[in-house]
């Protein structure tokens, strides 16, 4: 079926139809890759996202998946076009990790597939996926080691890998990228669960090769000069969303001029100034003051910075289009050189992907005056066995990853979410039937955290606690922010309470903290606070009790009409197109 060329401007029902089927195909890519994936990151934590890019590599349109991948994912798609060009065939797929490539951080894998036109040759679209693996090898089991001073330490980093060369898989390049490259550095393994990484990156390929089906089934339909003419449509569209957003920002604060800043727990600066030009519709975000390159692995990569202002674009608006490149065409984005927001090469980034990037957001939204802070934090937690051992053999093992929920900020007419993954995550945690099922681990507590959001006209979020027991020895490793600085209230509203990561330890002979003289009070678990950064070896019985921080208030809480917490408790829901895509699940 051909459609018309509009003669005057996009037809709105046709702007409609092909922005939902755009998303359609992110969502059915989603939908393969949960099903022909085997990891519990990717098949039950959902820790992926699946889009669709355009010639040139903007972001056209996505499911509602992960916003931290999809805005950055398209760096990583203009860097593979940059460097392959007109290289590309039909039949070949591409790989990458790198932060230095467009990517986020190195467990996140983003696999590319061009889509040709059938009569040209030529690339009309593209379809991508990134999804975060559980081990990757480096220095600590699930490759989020919360030490890290530098990128080697993190696992493998593959700038570009044609992980299918005309149609053939390339078996030996994987392990050579994912085994053998990352154990060559000092203290460094490969990959502990390679054949779950092989799997997961051909669901990846498959999941791909979906959404080539149906833009070109699409393309069929509609003919490619149609398709195409909405896509740009549809990228208009929501850059009048945003200039629209922004001059109404000044008319409500009444000056062109904001600013934020945040600080992470280290005391490292997030420092924002917001220039709105009123006529045009456009603002420039200028980073100037914010902290150095840190040494550590809170260092955010380029590509994550963009993620987060247009993560933060599409949620002040109050209109329903899909998050795409649209949103930032509007916006200049400013980062000095040489900050940790635009770190050296071989930096430690693991931690800015998923820590550094929610206190971005904190702070954009801050200067926007949208609401008060969420968690600020992931709570990245990771266990596991295997690497190498004391004197340097490769021992076989398995890694673990999870995010934990927290509390979302109240804003001016809502009270935060309590027990959420707050903004740029968007994933699950591990269900704890398939936790002790698959892992040796025994979960004693999962619930919220009563009383942790902040106080307010409109109340912060409650964060969570999670306590849970190994039952062989492993290594253990918490990577979190807000443990030292709470989250914030605003306009008058209370901050809500620090999180905590607390090491309840069985005492040991071998470990020296068993006394001579011993009474039944000495032989009590010791309780130890590990801070937010830290690895520990835990034997069989020792718990980790992890509470996370809630979401700050928003006005002061004698200006309340709402008394009772309970009044701030409403039955959940799911709307709009997550309620769709949980329908298209159940109906598989």
């Amino acid at each position: 079926m051909a459609v018309t060329k509009p003669s005057s401007g996009p037809d709105p029902i046709l702007l409609t139809l092909f922005a939902n089927r755009f998303m359609s195909v992110a969502e059915a890519m989603g939908r393969s890759l949960q099903q022909t994936s085997i990891s519990t990151n990717i098949k039950e934590r959902l820790d992926f996202s699946c889009a669709l890019f355009a010639p040139d590599g903007d972001l056209v349109a996505n499911a509602p998946f992960i916003p931290i991948h999809l805005g950055s994912m398209s760096f990583a798609v203009k860097y593979q076009m940059k460097l392959h060009g007109k290289e590309l065939k039909d039949g070949d797929v591409l790989m990458t990790n790198s932060p230095h490539a467009g990517g986020s951080h190195l467990p996140d894998i983003t696999i590319i597939t061009p889509v040709f036109d059938k009569g040209t040759n030529e690339i009309i679209f593209f379809t991508a996926s990134r999804g975060h693996h559980a081990d990757i090898g480096g220095i600590l089991p699930g490759s989020m080691p919360p030490t890290s001073v530098n990128i080697f330490e993190e696992g493998a980093e593959i700038v570009s890998l044609k992980i299918v060369n005309d149609g053939t898989f390339d078996k030996k390049g994987l392990y050579e990228y994912m085994v053998e490259k990352p154990a060559q550095y000092p203290g460094s393994s490969g990959c502990r669960n390679i054949k779950d990484v092989e799997s997961d990156i051909k669901a990846q390929i498959a999941a791909n090769h979906k959404g080539v089906q149906l833009i070109t089934a699409i393309v069929d339909d509609y003919s490619l000069e149609t398709v195409q003419e909405y896509m740009y449509h549809i990228r208009n569209n929501a850059e009048n969303s945003v200039r629209s957003l922004l001059r109404d920002v000044v008319k409500k604060s009444g000056t062109n001029f904001l600013s934020a800043v945040d600080y992470l727990d280290d005391g490292t600066p997030i420092q924002l100034k917001v220039e709105i030009n009123e006529e045009e519709g456009s603002a420039v975000l200028d980073f100037e003051g914010t902290g150095c390159e840190v040494r550590g692995n809170l260092n955010a990569p380029i590509s994550v910075v963009h993620s987060a202002v247009i993560y933060c674009m599409r949620a002040m608006l109050n209109v329903d289009i899909p998050l795409n490149a649209g949103c930032l065409v509007p916006i200049e984005i400013k980062i000095p050189k040489k900050c940790l927001l635009s770190p050296s090469r071989t930096a430690a980034v693991c931690g800015g992907n998923v820590l550094t990037s929610q206190r971005i957001v904190d702070v954009v939204l801050k200067a926007f005056h949208a609401c008060a802070a969420s968690q600020g934090c992931t709570n990245n937690l990771t266990f596991g066995t295997g690497g190498k051992d004391k004197n340097g053999t490769a021992i076989a093992g398995w890694g673990y990853y999870e995010t934990i929920a927290g509390g979302s900020g109240s804003g001016p007419g809502w009270h935060g979410t309590s027990g959420v993954h707050t903004h740029i995550t968007n994933t699950r945690i591990g269900d704890v039937e398939i936790l002790e099922r698959r892992y040796p681990i025994l979960v004693h507590r999962f619930g919220l955290r009563p009383g942790s959001g902040g106080k307010g006209k409109w109340n912060g979020g409650d964060g969570v606690i999670r306590e849970f027991e190994v039952m062989q020895g492993m290594q253990v490793s918490i990577l979190s922010e807000r443990r030292t600085r709470a989250p914030y209230g605003m306009a008058g509203g209370e901050p809500a309470m620090m999180g905590r990561n607390t090491w309840v330890k069985q005492r040991r002979a071998e470990d020296s903290d068993i006394p001579e003289e011993t009474s039944e009070e000495d032989m009590r678990p010791r309780h130890i606070n590990i801070g937010g950064k830290a690895t520990v070896f835990m034997g069989k019985g020792d718990r980790l009790l992890i509470e996370t921080p809630g979401g700050g208030g928003w006005g002061r809480p004698d200006e309340g009409q709402f008394e009772s917490t309970d009044e701030r408790k409403h039955p959940w829901e799911a709307r709009g197109s997550l309620a769709e895509r949980a329908a298209a699940q159940a109906g598989f």
